[in-house]
C-alpha cells in the first residue's frame, strides 16, 4: 500500500532526478546542434560521416569532471580574492565562443563574466587605445573571459586598416608594457590563440551558410576576412612574435576537432592557476515557518502564461 508520504518522497525524488537531467542536457542542446551542424557539412560538402573522432561518452565525462575542477577553481579565485584575465583569440569560426560557454556554464556570472566589446564608438576611437578594455579588468575575487581583446589591433584592425601605420607600432611598443603593469597589479593574465585550418575555416563557413539559426554569426567582416586569409596569417605571426613575453606568453590551441579543443583548454586553464578545494560547512537547510494566520491570494488566471506544452 503506497501512503501519501511515500507518494510524496517520490515524486520528489523524480523531480530531483529530473532536476539533475535537465543540468545535463544544457550541455546536451549544445552538442545536438554542433551535429546538426556537422551533418550539414558532410551534405554541403559532400563528406561522409559525422566528423567526430572523440568518443562521445568519454567526452561528456571529461568535460563534466573539468567543470567540476572549474568551480572548485572558482571557489579558490574568490576565497584568495584572485584577479584573473583570459584572453580568447583566433580567427572567424575557429571555436573560441564554444570554449567559453564550456568554461562559464556551470560557473556563478557575479564571479566569472564574458567581455565581448563590440566595434569602438566615435568618442572611444579618440581615446587612448586601451582606455576601453581597462573598464572590463576584474576586481578581487573575478574572473573576466575576453572574447577578443585588445589584440583587435593586431589583427582585424591591421588587416582591414582601422588603425594607421603609427598607431599600429605603437600598439607593439604599448602592448608588453601595459600586460607587465597589469601582471604587477596582481592579474593573473592567460593569453589562448585558437588555431584552425584554411579548409576548417571554409567547412566551418559552409556549416553556418546553410543554416538558418547560425547565418546571424557571418557579418560582412566575416566574409572579408576569408578572402584575405593570407594578411591575417600575416599579422597572426607578426602577433606572435612580438607579443609573446615570458610575463604573458602566448598558449597556442589546435581547434580542428572542437571536443578535444574544449577539453585542452580547460584542461591547461586549471593548469595555470593552483588552487585547491575549499573546505565548505554543511549545508542545512532551515526549518520553514508557518503562520496560523498566512493566507495565500489567488492570482488571476489571465496572468498567467498559457500552458501551450
Amino acid at each position: 500500500m503506497i501512503t501519501d508520504k511515500t507518494k510524496q518522497q517520490l515524486d520528489y525524488e523524480r523531480r530531483v532526478h529530473a532536476e539533475m537531467l535537465d543540468s545535463f542536457d544544457e550541455e546536451l542542446e549544445m552538442e545536438i546542434d554542433d551535429e546538426r551542424m556537422n551533418a550539414l557539412v558532410a551534405e554541403a560538402t559532400n563528406q561522409g560521416g559525422d566528423g567526430v573522432d572523440l568518443n562521445r561518452s568519454f567526452y561528456f565525462r571529461e568535460l563534466f569532471r573539468l567543470q567540476g575542477e572549474l568551480v572548485k577553481l572558482q571557489d579558490w579565485v574568490v576565497h584568495k580574492q584572485l584577479k584573473v584575465v583570459v584572453l580568447f583569440e583566433g580567427r572567424d569560426a575557429a571555436g573560441k565562443g564554444g570554449v567559453i560557454k564550456r568554461i562559464t556554464q556551470r560557473l556563478n556570472p557575479r564571479v566569472c563574466r564574458v567581455a565581448a566589446l563590440p566595434a569602438p564608438s566615435v568618442r572611444e576611437r579618440s581615446q587612448w587605445y586601451f582606455q576601453r578594455y581597462v573598464s572590463h579588468l576584474p576586481a578581487g575575487g573575478e574572473i573576466v573571459l575576453f572574447d577578443r581583446s585588445w589584440y583587435n589591433r593586431a589583427g582585424v584592425e591591421k588587416v582591414m586598416g582601422f588603425c594607421n601605420d603609427d598607431e599600429y607600432e605603437e600598439f607593439f611598443r604599448t602592448v608588453p608594457e601595459f600586460e607587465k603593469m597589469l601582471i604587477r597589479s596582481g592579474i593573473i593574465l592567460i593569453k589562448y590563440w585558437f588555431s584552425i585550418t584554411d579548409e576548417e575555416q571554409n567547412m566551418r563557413f559552409t556549416m553556418r551558410i546553410h543554416d538558418p539559426l547560425k547565418q546571424w554569426k557571418l557579418s560582412p567582416m566575416d566574409m572579408e576576412s576569408r578572402r584575405r586569409w593570407e594578411q591575417y596569417t600575416t599579422a597572426k605571426e607578426i602577433m606572435l612574435e612580438r607579443t609573446h613575453i615570458p610575463e604573458a606568453p602566448w598558449w597556442i590551441v589546435e581547434a580542428v576537432d572542437k571536443k578535444k579543443a574544449r577539453l585542452n583548454c580547460i584542461h591547461h586553464l586549471l593548469g595555470q592557476i593552483p588552487y585547491a578545494e575549499i573546505e565548505r560547512e554543511p549545508v542545512v537547510l532551515p526549518e520553514r515557518v508557518h503562520n496560523p494566520d498566512y493566507l495565500r491570494h489567488p492570482v488571476p488566471q489571465e496572468m498567467f502564461v498559457p500552458a501551450v506544452y
